[in-house]
């Protein structure tokens, strides 16, 4: 609720008139635990961590600027999603994911087994400087969605028809001829969105590697963007913020509203664990048992 709201709302039920500054200094109770959840300690291996970036507008010396809040959501060893953080910078960029990649680090984790991240230049490599055993899967949909910005609109549908069986096929060999395929019918059209794929292609296939119960949660980083839809639902009526206290309060209630429904783990996890137990041998010793 707006400022406005909530004064509205107050007077309604009780009569009473509340000034912006006394609405400011209740939510702002917020802000210790906000403050003492982005410090908790954290365990020392999750199986699965997604890596994403959202962008606010906040009001700042006067003027209003886009800052950027990076978003960590994890898969625990019995399957559970959780948010590890939120972190704010003005701009995304390597150099500050390398910042919270350190600060959770510093938190507590040792090993991540597999993170699924952005097209973002330079993540990967921010990733192997903090945590070199881990796992990248770059997100197919961020590449596909990249990909059509730059095909014509007429195109698109008949792009993705041919494009499909990439990212859909059963093994890596039958991905990299469908590739070759791709690449004869439209690499003379769309030069640069081929050669961008042939670029990446060894994140972008990472996920080949293993087993459909394991590829489904890492291929896309949709499990945090839908943390972001849900935060979308709190701000679609708030154009800007007035500080970043402002922002960060209303996504922490966020964070407590989608949390409650993660009671249960994702699907097929006891075969996912079981499977990469195998693929990680060793990793996950002492921390589950099968």
């Amino acid at each position: 609720m707006s400022y406005r709201d909530i004064q509205k709302h107050v007077a309604e039920l009780y009569g009473l008139e509340i000034s912006d500054g006394a609405i400011t200094h209740i939510t702002d109770k917020l802000l210790p635990e906000l403050k003492a959840w982005q410090q908790r300690p954290l365990e020392a291996l999750y199986p699965f961590v997604w890596l994403d970036a959202i962008h606010y507008k906040i009001k700042h010396d006067g003027h209003y600027i886009n800052k950027a809040i990076y978003t960590v959501l994890r898969l625990t060893t019995d399957g559970h999603k959780e948010l590890l953080g939120l972190y704010m910078s003005e701009t995304e960029g390597a150099h500050n994911w390398l910042s919270v990649l350190t600060d959770l680090h510093n938190r507590g984790i040792q090993d991540i087994l597999i993170a699924c991240v952005d097209r973002l230049k330079g993540f990967p490599e921010a990733i192997a400087s903090i945590f070199p055993q881990t796992e990248v899967q770059l997100c197919v949909v961020h590449q596909i969605r990249n990909s059509l910005r730059y095909i014509a609109s007429k195109d698109q549908k008949a792009f993705m028809a041919d494009f499909n069986p990439v990212y859909r096929a059963d093994t890596k060999a039958a991905a990299e001829l469908a590739l070759d395929e791709l690449e004869t019918k439209w690499d003379e059209k769309y030069p640069i969105v081929l050669e961008s794929w042939r670029s990446k292609w060894e994140l972008l296939s990472a996920y080949f590697r293993y087993p459909k119960t394991i590829r489904k949660p890492i291929y896309t980083t949709n499990a945090v963007e839908a943390v972001h839809r849900q935060f979308g639902k709190l701000t679609k009526t708030k154009g800007a913020f007035p500080n970043e206290n402002s922002l960060l309060k209303l996504l922490y209630i966020g964070i407590n509203q989608v949390s409650n429904k993660w009671t249960m783990p994702i699907s097929n996890w006891a075969l996912t664990i079981a499977q990469l137990s195998i693929y990680f041998k060793g990793r996950l010793d002492g921390i589950i048992k099968i």
